[in-house]
């Protein structure tokens, strides 16, 4: 499984369908938005309704993202309480009708309907969202999430690209109007039949009582997102992501005519570029996070983008000669500007791919659309105030383009370290990540013996410091540890483990106090229904030899009885966290990248549980490999 593609899931009827109609769905909104713009800005719509052409171009992008605010709380609704492949069908129905309404104005000229259109097509859009993010874990495996998101970000960026990029060319020919009318009924035919191949996806509250009421909907889908802090926060980095987002998109224009003195093939190479960088780090996230929801990877991702953001405003020459695609590709500044853009993009995709899947996982299943439909209000009122922001830093404050995507670099850095702050896993898992790609290289094998839910207890032995980083690392669930309270205090990690809420306990001889709360907070935690691991050795071995197990582990399950899964770590004996060769931490490392291993076995039913059965069972994962 592990040396597998994503793109396996394009050869599988459970995946390939719903690709396809998001895919054909998200060009022909791209395209047909794209083309009405084009034909307010520079064809045969111009001066339409008696609008200037800026107020016409704002009214149109006001009107496409207002039923996102207006009918996401029904959207999300509905994709909870109904089969999400028909709704799916549901909705693809409904851009056929919208869309041959939309070819037959455009034949005939009524031009002054493509405004309300296109808010239809911005309401078929925001009741499409809700299903398109929230029937993924439905389908797809644990280990296929990131996968399978970084597929539908891909292509979600790739049709944006392919949508603005085919107006274009439909523009510059003879009868424009009549290829426009002809290709947005054609792609909506054709996503509908994909739509009629999605396997069912059945209803996650099927009993959820309909209410039709817009406004109030919209704002108790924000009440149900708050409900879990974490999901919040992520939705909450995802929308800023999208202002990011935005704000690039919406300037590449003016930044190819201004600061690079291009032409209009200048706007298309930094447009595709910017996307084509999405796309690749939307790919690289299934091989850089293991197959799993790795988000380690998103402060990576935060980091790049103001690291390239910054170097964009240093890259933009100080005296632009007039330039086309070719010269941008033949200069050295632009190459660095291209290759920044490039690396915007791809750090974007690191940053927003192991989100999405994040919200989708930890979501409950059974309100699971409703979050996801409270994210799209939530990214429509951000792209909104990107845009406020833009016109107000480039407007009245009069910031240079370079000099916006500077303040907006700056600020990523401090809009990130508040998430991160919010959510200390976030933090955690970066270091682990950082960990097992640099100092090991871990094998693990047996882990699918921890419960997907639920409480659990793990056993193991204890080798060095970064025991329990190898472990969090290694096991796809959130772990709470149970240690030393001497180890906990160290004050080489000790900062590390109090951010990974971990529980310090002590002998009930010495610090009784200790050891009462340390029971009480184990038993809260597996109360809860977390994953809780206990060294029962009670120190780090000092032969490398596996220790005797004590009877905590013996009071824990007759405290709270819960499946208990013996593990055993491989190969840390040695390392510069392990106390061979003298104390931990005061030895320099032999070596680096080493390979260790972690190892489970059957979880244990609380009624066999004993230490010394869990110490000889833990014996036998370890082998003979210290």
């Amino acid at each position: 499984m592990a040396d597998q593609s994503q793109f396996r899931l394009m050869g599988q009827r459970r995946f390939l369908p719903f690709f396809l109609t998001q895919f054909l769905g998200a060009l022909n909104d791209n395209f047909f938005k794209n083309a009405l713009l084009f034909l307010i800005t520079y064809g045969v719509a111009r001066g339409l309704l008696g609008l200037s052409t800026d107020v016409a171009v704002n009214l149109a992008a006001l009107l496409f993202i207002l039923p996102f605010v207006l009918f996401s709380g029904i959207a999300g609704q509905v994709a909870d309480k109904y089969d999400k492949a028909r709704v799916i069908r549901w909705v693809k129905a409904a851009e056929i009708l919208i869309m041959l309404v939309a070819a037959v104005g455009l034949w005939q000229g009524w031009y002054e309907v493509m405004f309300l259109l296109l808010f239809l097509m911005g309401t078929q859009s925001a009741f499409f969202g809700p299903v398109k993010y929230a029937i993924l874990p439905q389908v797809l495996r644990d280990d296929e999430l990131v996968g399978g998101n970084a597929l539908v970000e891909m292509g979600t960026f790739v049709a944006i690209l392919l949508g603005m990029l085919l107006a274009g060319v439909v523009m510059v020919g003879a009868d424009a109007v009549h290829w426009i009318a002809i290709g947005v009924l054609v792609m909506a035919v054709l996503g509908y039949l994909a739509a009629r191949q999605v396997p069912s996806a059945s209803a996650a509250s099927p009993d959820l009582t309909l209410r039709l009421q817009p406004l109030r909907e919209t704002w108790r889908l924000i009440g149900i997102a708050r409900e879990n802090h974490a999901v919040f926060q992520g939705i909450l980095a995802i929308s800023w992501f999208w202002f990011l987002g935005a704000a690039y998109l919406t300037q590449f224009p003016n930044f190819a005519k201004v600061d690079l003195l291009g032409d209009e093939t200048v706007v298309t190479l930094l447009l595709a570029v910017f996307i084509i960088g999405i796309a690749l780090g939307s790919m690289l996230c299934e091989k850089l996070s293991g197959h799993r929801v790795e988000l380690g990877i998103v402060p990576i991702g935060s980091l790049g983008l103001s690291l390239f953001g910054l170097d964009l405003y240093f890259s933009v020459p100080a005296a632009p000669v007039e330039s086309t695609w070719m010269s941008l590709l033949t200069s050295a500044s632009g190459l660095r500007v291209l290759a920044d853009l490039l690396g915007v993009g791809l750090f974007g995709g690191f940053f927003i791919v192991p989100l999405y899947a994040f919200v989708q996982q930890r979501a409950e299943a059974a309100k699971r659309a409703r979050v996801i439909a409270a994210l799209n209000v939530i990214n429509a009122l951000f792209m909104v105030v990107s845009a406020l922001v833009g016109a107000l830093m480039l407007g009245p404050l009069g910031l240079s383009i370079p000099e916006f995507l500077l303040v907006l670099s700056i600020a990523n850095l401090v809009v990130a370290g508040y998430v991160y702050a919010q959510v200390p896993e976030f933090a955690l898992r970066f270091i682990i990540w950082c960990l097992s790609h640099t100092i090991y290289r871990v094998r693990h094998e047996g882990l699918e013996h921890i419960p997907d839910e639920g409480p659990a207890i793990l056993v193991c032995n204890h080798v060095s410091y970064t025991d329990p980083l190898v472990i969090a690392g290694a096991v796809r669930r959130p772990v709470r540890f149970i240690m030393d309270e001497r180890i906990f205090r160290s004050p080489l990690l000790g900062w590390f483990f109090r951010l990974a809420q971990t529980i310090p306990i002590a002998p009930r001889s010495k610090k009784p106090e200790v050891y009462d709360a340390a029971l009480q907070k184990v038993a809260e935690e597996l109360e809860a229904g977390n994953v809780v691991c206990i060294f029962p050795e009670g120190k780090l071995t000092t032969d490398g030899e596996i220790d005797r197990f004590r009877q905590g582990i013996e009071t824990l399950v007759e405290q709270t009885p819960v499946p208990v899964v013996p593990m055993a770590l491989q190969g840390l004996w040695g390392s510069v966290f392990s106390h061979k060769g003298g104390t931990a931490g005061t030895h320099p490392p032999k070596r680096f990248w080493s390979r260790i291993g972690l190892v489970a076995g059957p979880a244990w039913e609380p009624g066999r549980v004993s230490a010394a059965g869990l110490e000889d069972a833990v014996k036998t994962l370890r082998g003979g490999r210290a």
